[in-house]
């Protein structure tokens, strides 16, 4: 098949998208399908084989100063440009729908030389994906999980009235309801996530499909002669973003003894302040350490050499940071919430315990602090249950079932 692979983002390390759009993206090709990525900026990396095809964007709603296109600041008047300008002026982020008009032009021009047999949108739902589908053929789209979830656990966390403004305008929510319920199919990675979409979204059931995230079990692996750091845990994730959790790991750091220390690898939001300020308030600063973006390499020694991996968050449609930690046959705690119970399940590769709940958190810990055997033997539990379920070229073969599904269904 020709497939065209468009997501708003592309880089690996701007977040979950970029890991999704890389590693599908690879598999495919190892299938023999011709893959192009129709993408927007931070640009992909490791792509092998793919042909990138790039959509130009500035990124207005990160950039507080010097927002001008460096190379013709009078780009900024065309409509596009200065729809998201003004926009991101008043907390909207654009971003998705913009590109989603922009992708539309490049398709047409890629029309021109290219009979694309799907489209396959990485969770953008914006707008333009309308016209997406006058060019006759199928669109699909994945989406990890509706966004009024983000939405309603940030609003759990204390906030003024100018924060939950911004907040409402942030989510198009409206946007992504009309959009998902007029696609061929809508691609999820979990059950739960699944669920959330028909309730949130509308969208009937026999339109979702499930297909589990794929993991390079070859990269994240434990690494033989590593030595582990005593009474150290390790959460990855946007510190910034609310529903991660790290809130009630750092309540829960106060219950367990001095000695116990927390790596934070956040490659998230450029700048930092919620969680920094919240080691201040529990007094906890001289046992957190702070690491920021970091490469594939060095992100398994963060996890190989940690003893115990927490995933505290308050919803995942899937949750990255759980399986890559498993794979490098680490013990995980994790919370109950979405879709962590499938990833980390019930055979012993981890504890699970009721979000929200520090103490609950720390007794999860301090068990495993306790008893290193029954650590080790999760660790091992937990890998094979990645070797066993979450690869990469699982996902991709399932995703080619559902672009023939939409393909036969389409004609």
């Amino acid at each position: 098949m020709k497939i065209g692979l468009l997501s708003y983002r592309g880089n690996p390390y701007c977040g979950g998208q970029g890991i999704y759009l890389t590693y599908l993206a690879n598999e495919l090709v190892k299938l023999g399908h011709e893959v192009h990525v129709i993408v927007g900026p931070p640009w992909p990396l490791f792509l092998k084989g793919a042909t990138v095809h790039p959509v130009e964007n500035f990124n207005f709603f990160g950039k507080k100063k010097d927002f001008l296109p460096p190379d013709n600041p009078f780009k900024i008047f065309s409509p596009l440009h200065f729809y998201e300008f003004i926009a991101s002026r008043f907390g909207v982020f654009p971003e998705i729908k913009a590109f989603s008009f922009r992708a539309f032009g490049k398709l047409m021009e890629l029309a021109k030389t290219h009979r694309f047999d799907i489209l396959h949108d990485n969770q953008c739902l914006g707008y333009g994906m309308l016209l997406w589908k006058m060019l006759g053929v199928p669109v699909v789209s994945t989406l990890h999980h509706p966004l009024s979830i983000d939405r309603a656990t940030w609003f759990e966390q204390p906030s003024n009235l100018k924060q939950k403004v911004r907040r409402v305008l942030y989510y198009p929510l409206i946007m992504q309801r009309i959009v998902s319920n007029r696609l061929d199919r809508i691609i999820t990675v979990s059950h739960d996530s699944a669920g959330e979409i028909t309730r949130a979204f509308g969208v009937p059931a026999e339109k979702i499909r499930v297909v589990y995230n794929g993991l390079d079990s070859v990269e994240f692996a434990p690494i033989p002669g590593l030595p582990k750091k005593p009474k150290s845990l390790i959460f990855v994730g946007n510190s910034e973003d609310r529903k991660k959790g790290l809130l009630y790991l750092l309540q829960a750091l106060t219950y367990l003894p001095d000695d116990v220390s927390l790596t934070v690898v956040d490659g998230g939001a450029p700048q930092r302040s919620f969680a920094p300020l919240l080691t201040e308030k529990y007094r906890i600063g001289h046992r957190v350490q702070f690491a920021s973006k970091v490469g594939p390499g060095d992100l398994v020694r963060l996890y190989c050499s940690a003893e115990i991996a927490v995933v505290p968050s308050l919803y995942e449609g899937f949750g990255f940071p759980a399986a890559e930690a498993m794979a490098c046959q680490l013990p995980v705690v994790s919370t109950t919430a979405g879709a962590l119970p499938e990833v980390v399940g019930t055979d012993g590769a981890g504890l699970l315990v009721p979000p929200r709940n520090a103490p609950a958190l720390a007794e999860a810990i301090n068990r495993l602090l306790q008893n290193p055997e029954l650590g080790r033997q999760m660790g091992e539990a937990a890998r094979r249950r990645v070797l066993n379920l979450f690869t990469w070229e699982n996902a991709a073969r399932q995703m080619v079932e559902v672009y023939r599904e939409a393909i036969d269904a389409h004609r």
